[in-house]
Protein backbone atom coordinates (compact mmCIF):
# COMPACT_ATOMS: atom_id res chain seq x y z
CA UNK A 1 0.00 0.00 0.00
CA UNK A 2 3.21 2.50 0.74
CA UNK A 3 4.50 1.88 -2.52
CA UNK A 4 1.32 2.35 -4.57
CA UNK A 5 1.21 5.67 -2.77
CA UNK A 6 4.31 6.96 -3.29
CA UNK A 7 3.86 6.40 -6.54
CA UNK A 8 0.83 8.11 -6.72
CA UNK A 9 2.93 11.57 -5.22
CA UNK A 10 4.45 13.78 -7.97
CA UNK A 11 8.38 13.31 -8.36
CA UNK A 12 8.85 16.29 -7.31
CA UNK A 13 7.29 16.44 -4.09
CA UNK A 14 9.20 13.33 -3.40
CA UNK A 15 12.14 12.72 -1.39
CA UNK A 16 15.39 13.60 -2.86
CA UNK A 17 18.36 11.31 -2.89
CA UNK A 18 19.23 7.47 -3.53
CA UNK A 19 17.14 4.82 -2.11
CA UNK A 20 18.88 1.62 -1.11
CA UNK A 21 17.18 -1.24 -0.56
CA UNK A 22 18.03 -3.51 2.02
CA UNK A 23 17.55 -7.06 3.17
CA UNK A 24 18.04 -9.11 6.01
CA UNK A 25 19.81 -11.98 6.15
CA UNK A 26 19.19 -13.06 9.88
CA UNK A 27 19.73 -16.22 11.49
CA UNK A 28 20.42 -19.66 11.73
CA UNK A 29 20.29 -21.42 7.54
CA UNK A 30 18.11 -24.14 7.56
CA UNK A 31 15.15 -25.92 5.03
CA UNK A 32 11.81 -25.72 6.59
CA UNK A 33 11.36 -23.57 9.52
CA UNK A 34 7.74 -22.58 11.49
CA UNK A 35 5.61 -19.95 12.91
CA UNK A 36 7.57 -20.38 16.31
CA UNK A 37 10.89 -20.55 14.94
CA UNK A 38 11.32 -19.00 11.06
CA UNK A 39 14.00 -20.00 9.20
CA UNK A 40 16.73 -18.54 6.96
CA UNK A 41 16.73 -20.21 3.98
CA UNK A 42 15.79 -19.54 0.21
CA UNK A 43 11.95 -19.73 0.45
CA UNK A 44 11.87 -17.41 2.74
CA UNK A 45 13.76 -14.72 1.56
CA UNK A 46 13.66 -15.31 -2.18
CA UNK A 47 10.31 -12.46 -2.11
CA UNK A 48 12.52 -10.15 -0.49
CA UNK A 49 15.36 -10.49 -2.63
CA UNK A 50 13.36 -9.88 -6.00
CA UNK A 51 11.45 -6.79 -4.70
CA UNK A 52 14.90 -5.55 -3.72
CA UNK A 53 16.47 -6.40 -6.91
CA UNK A 54 13.70 -4.90 -8.65
CA UNK A 55 13.78 -1.21 -7.30
CA UNK A 56 14.64 0.26 -10.66
CA UNK A 57 16.19 3.43 -9.32
CA UNK A 58 18.58 1.89 -6.53
CA UNK A 59 21.92 1.38 -7.98
CA UNK A 60 22.98 -1.47 -5.48
CA UNK A 61 21.28 -3.59 -3.05
CA UNK A 62 21.94 -3.94 0.05
CA UNK A 63 22.45 -7.25 2.56
CA UNK A 64 22.67 -7.41 6.22
CA UNK A 65 24.39 -10.72 7.54
CA UNK A 66 24.18 -12.21 10.63
CA UNK A 67 24.64 -15.88 10.74
CA UNK A 68 26.78 -18.42 12.46
CA UNK A 69 25.69 -20.86 9.14
CA UNK A 70 23.92 -24.43 8.78
CA UNK A 71 22.43 -25.71 5.52
CA UNK A 72 25.75 -26.05 3.27
CA UNK A 73 22.73 -26.67 0.44
CA UNK A 74 20.27 -23.41 1.49
CA UNK A 75 23.33 -20.89 1.70
CA UNK A 76 24.69 -22.02 -1.45
CA UNK A 77 21.29 -21.71 -3.02
CA UNK A 78 20.88 -18.33 -1.64
CA UNK A 79 24.11 -17.43 -3.04
CA UNK A 80 23.50 -18.03 -6.20
CA UNK A 81 19.96 -16.25 -6.55
CA UNK A 82 21.62 -13.25 -5.09
CA UNK A 83 24.13 -12.95 -8.05
CA UNK A 84 21.91 -14.31 -10.94
CA UNK A 85 19.49 -11.13 -9.54
CA UNK A 86 22.42 -8.67 -9.45
CA UNK A 87 23.18 -9.44 -13.16
CA UNK A 88 20.04 -9.81 -14.08
CA UNK A 89 19.24 -6.37 -12.71
CA UNK A 90 22.58 -4.96 -13.08
CA UNK A 91 22.65 -3.88 -9.26
CA UNK A 92 26.03 -3.88 -7.30
CA UNK A 93 25.60 -6.25 -3.80
CA UNK A 94 27.09 -4.68 -0.49
CA UNK A 95 27.26 -6.78 2.56
CA UNK A 96 27.25 -5.82 5.65
CA UNK A 97 27.95 -8.18 8.53
CA UNK A 98 26.54 -7.71 11.57
CA UNK A 99 27.51 -10.09 14.59
CA UNK A 100 28.48 -13.41 12.54
CA UNK A 101 29.31 -14.26 9.05
CA UNK A 102 30.55 -17.38 9.56
CA UNK A 103 30.68 -20.72 7.81
CA UNK A 104 27.07 -20.72 5.61
CA UNK A 105 26.97 -16.92 6.88
CA UNK A 106 30.03 -16.25 5.13
CA UNK A 107 29.11 -18.19 1.60
CA UNK A 108 26.43 -16.17 1.68
CA UNK A 109 28.00 -13.29 2.16
CA UNK A 110 30.86 -13.37 -0.77
CA UNK A 111 28.01 -12.89 -2.78
CA UNK A 112 28.62 -9.58 -2.17
CA UNK A 113 30.67 -7.15 -4.55
CA UNK A 114 31.57 -5.77 -1.68
CA UNK A 115 31.52 -6.96 1.85
CA UNK A 116 32.11 -4.13 4.88
CA UNK A 117 32.02 -5.22 8.58
CA UNK A 118 32.40 -4.12 12.12
CA UNK A 119 35.83 -4.24 13.62
CA UNK A 120 34.54 -6.61 15.93
CA UNK A 121 32.39 -8.66 14.03
CA UNK A 122 32.99 -12.50 13.68
CA UNK A 123 33.73 -13.85 10.28
CA UNK A 124 35.03 -17.17 8.40
CA UNK A 125 34.48 -20.61 9.49
CA UNK A 126 35.20 -21.81 6.25
CA UNK A 127 34.61 -25.50 6.64
CA UNK A 128 32.50 -28.16 7.51
CA UNK A 129 30.60 -29.76 10.16
CA UNK A 130 28.64 -32.63 11.40
CA UNK A 131 27.25 -32.91 15.03
CA UNK A 132 24.84 -35.90 16.49
CA UNK A 133 24.56 -37.36 19.69
CA UNK A 134 24.73 -41.84 20.04
CA UNK A 135 22.38 -43.52 22.11
CA UNK A 136 23.44 -47.53 22.05
CA UNK A 137 23.83 -47.52 25.41
CA UNK A 138 21.14 -45.52 26.57
CA UNK A 139 18.44 -48.70 24.84
CA UNK A 140 20.29 -51.20 26.64
CA UNK A 141 19.56 -49.40 30.36
CA UNK A 142 16.24 -48.75 29.93
CA UNK A 143 15.83 -51.64 27.71
CA UNK A 144 14.30 -51.25 24.69
CA UNK A 145 15.76 -53.38 22.33
CA UNK A 146 16.47 -51.58 18.37
CA UNK A 147 14.33 -53.30 15.35
CA UNK A 148 15.94 -52.07 12.33
CA UNK A 149 14.78 -54.01 8.64
CA UNK A 150 16.69 -52.63 5.76
CA UNK A 151 17.39 -53.82 1.96
CA UNK A 152 20.59 -52.12 1.12
CA UNK A 153 23.85 -53.11 3.35
CA UNK A 154 24.12 -48.97 4.47
CA UNK A 155 20.70 -48.20 4.75
CA UNK A 156 21.35 -47.48 8.44
CA UNK A 157 24.97 -45.77 8.20
CA UNK A 158 25.16 -43.48 11.12
CA UNK A 159 22.56 -44.68 13.00
CA UNK A 160 22.39 -42.82 16.28
CA UNK A 161 21.12 -45.92 18.11
CA UNK A 162 24.07 -48.42 17.09
CA UNK A 163 27.14 -47.83 17.82
CA UNK A 164 30.20 -46.16 15.85
CA UNK A 165 31.60 -47.58 12.64
CA UNK A 166 34.96 -46.62 11.69
CA UNK A 167 33.72 -46.90 7.86
CA UNK A 168 30.59 -44.49 8.40
CA UNK A 169 32.94 -41.87 9.42
CA UNK A 170 35.15 -42.06 7.09
CA UNK A 171 32.43 -42.10 4.62
CA UNK A 172 30.84 -38.91 6.26
CA UNK A 173 34.42 -37.05 5.78
CA UNK A 174 34.56 -37.70 2.44
CA UNK A 175 31.36 -36.35 1.98
CA UNK A 176 32.67 -33.32 4.08
CA UNK A 177 35.62 -32.76 1.93
CA UNK A 178 33.90 -32.46 -1.04
CA UNK A 179 31.25 -30.15 0.60
CA UNK A 180 34.55 -28.36 2.09
CA UNK A 181 36.12 -28.09 -1.64
CA UNK A 182 33.08 -26.42 -2.98
CA UNK A 183 33.06 -23.81 -0.31
CA UNK A 184 36.96 -22.98 -1.03
CA UNK A 185 36.20 -22.87 -4.62
CA UNK A 186 33.46 -20.38 -4.29
CA UNK A 187 36.11 -18.08 -1.81
CA UNK A 188 39.06 -18.26 -4.53
CA UNK A 189 36.36 -17.44 -7.36
CA UNK A 190 35.11 -14.65 -5.73
CA UNK A 191 38.17 -13.30 -3.89
CA UNK A 192 40.83 -14.65 -4.96
CA UNK A 193 42.80 -11.41 -5.38
CA UNK A 194 42.73 -10.40 -1.86
CA UNK A 195 43.01 -13.37 0.02
CA UNK A 196 46.22 -13.92 1.88
CA UNK A 197 48.20 -16.93 1.88
CA UNK A 198 47.53 -17.82 4.87
CA UNK A 199 47.51 -21.58 5.72
CA UNK A 200 44.73 -21.02 8.29
CA UNK A 201 42.25 -19.49 5.97
CA UNK A 202 40.17 -22.65 4.96
CA UNK A 203 41.15 -24.77 8.32
CA UNK A 204 37.75 -23.84 9.40
CA UNK A 205 38.71 -21.00 12.05
CA UNK A 206 37.40 -17.82 11.84
CA UNK A 207 38.35 -14.18 13.39
CA UNK A 208 37.03 -10.71 14.13
CA UNK A 209 36.33 -8.35 11.26
CA UNK A 210 39.62 -6.71 11.67
CA UNK A 211 41.71 -9.60 11.54
CA UNK A 212 39.45 -10.69 8.60
CA UNK A 213 40.24 -7.46 6.62
CA UNK A 214 44.08 -8.32 6.88
CA UNK A 215 43.00 -11.55 5.51
CA UNK A 216 41.37 -10.72 3.06
CA UNK A 217 37.74 -12.00 4.13
CA UNK A 218 35.92 -8.66 4.27
CA UNK A 219 37.09 -5.27 2.16
CA UNK A 220 36.93 -2.49 4.86
CA UNK A 221 35.24 -1.95 8.28
CA UNK A 222 32.51 0.69 9.05
CA UNK A 223 29.05 0.53 8.98
CA UNK A 224 25.86 0.34 7.20
CA UNK A 225 24.13 3.86 7.46
CA UNK A 226 27.98 5.87 7.07
CA UNK A 227 28.84 3.93 4.13
CA UNK A 228 25.98 4.52 2.36
CA UNK A 229 26.47 8.29 2.48
CA UNK A 230 29.65 7.90 1.65
CA UNK A 231 29.46 6.72 -1.50
CA UNK A 232 25.99 7.83 -2.50
CA UNK A 233 25.68 11.35 -0.51
CA UNK A 234 24.14 12.94 2.47
CA UNK A 235 20.39 12.12 0.88
CA UNK A 236 20.79 9.03 0.31
CA UNK A 237 18.58 6.74 2.20
CA UNK A 238 17.95 2.92 3.41
CA UNK A 239 14.76 1.29 2.68
CA UNK A 240 14.13 -2.32 4.78
CA UNK A 241 12.43 -4.66 2.17
CA UNK A 242 10.20 -6.61 4.46
CA UNK A 243 8.81 -10.25 4.39
CA UNK A 244 5.64 -10.39 2.03
CA UNK A 245 2.47 -9.49 3.66
CA UNK A 246 -1.38 -10.57 3.08
CA UNK A 247 -4.27 -8.26 2.78
CA UNK A 248 -4.48 -7.37 6.38
CA UNK A 249 -0.98 -6.61 6.86
CA UNK A 250 -0.43 -10.61 8.04
CA UNK A 251 2.23 -12.60 6.63
CA UNK A 252 1.47 -14.51 3.76
CA UNK A 253 0.54 -18.04 4.34
CA UNK A 254 2.73 -20.42 4.00
CA UNK A 255 5.11 -22.46 5.73
CA UNK A 256 4.55 -22.57 9.48
CA UNK A 257 0.39 -21.83 9.38
CA UNK A 258 -1.51 -22.89 12.38
CA UNK A 259 -3.60 -25.69 11.95
CA UNK A 260 -4.98 -28.60 14.47
CA UNK A 261 -4.13 -28.74 17.86
CA UNK A 262 -1.84 -31.61 16.89
CA UNK A 263 -0.22 -29.62 14.28
CA UNK A 264 0.34 -27.34 16.94
CA UNK A 265 1.87 -29.27 19.31
CA UNK A 266 4.15 -30.43 16.87
CA UNK A 267 5.15 -27.48 15.38
CA UNK A 268 6.01 -26.51 19.30
CA UNK A 269 8.17 -29.65 19.93
CA UNK A 270 9.72 -28.94 16.27
CA UNK A 271 10.51 -25.22 17.28
CA UNK A 272 12.06 -26.22 20.71
CA UNK A 273 14.63 -28.64 18.92
CA UNK A 274 15.26 -25.95 16.04
CA UNK A 275 15.67 -23.50 19.08
CA UNK A 276 18.33 -25.85 20.95
CA UNK A 277 20.20 -26.26 17.49
CA UNK A 278 20.11 -22.25 16.78
CA UNK A 279 21.67 -21.93 20.14
CA UNK A 280 24.42 -24.55 19.20
CA UNK A 281 25.44 -22.50 16.11
CA UNK A 282 25.59 -19.26 17.74
CA UNK A 283 27.61 -21.05 20.84
CA UNK A 284 30.28 -21.97 18.80
CA UNK A 285 31.19 -18.29 18.22
CA UNK A 286 30.33 -17.14 21.63
CA UNK A 287 27.26 -15.79 21.36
Amino acid sequence: MADILKRLVPKRFQKKGVVIPVVRLHGPIMSGGSRFRPALNLSSIAGQLEKAFGMKDSPAVALSINSPGGSPVQSRMIYDRIRALAEEKNKRVLVFVEDVAASGGYMIAIAGDEIIADATSIVGSIGVVSGGFGFPELLKKIGVERRVYTAGENKVILDPFQPEKESDIEYLKTLQLEIHEIFIDMVKARRGAQLTDDPALFSGLFWTGRKGLELGLVDRLGGMREEIKTRYGKDARLELVGAQKGLFGRRAPGIGAFGSVDQIAVQAVAGLAETLEEKALWGRYGL
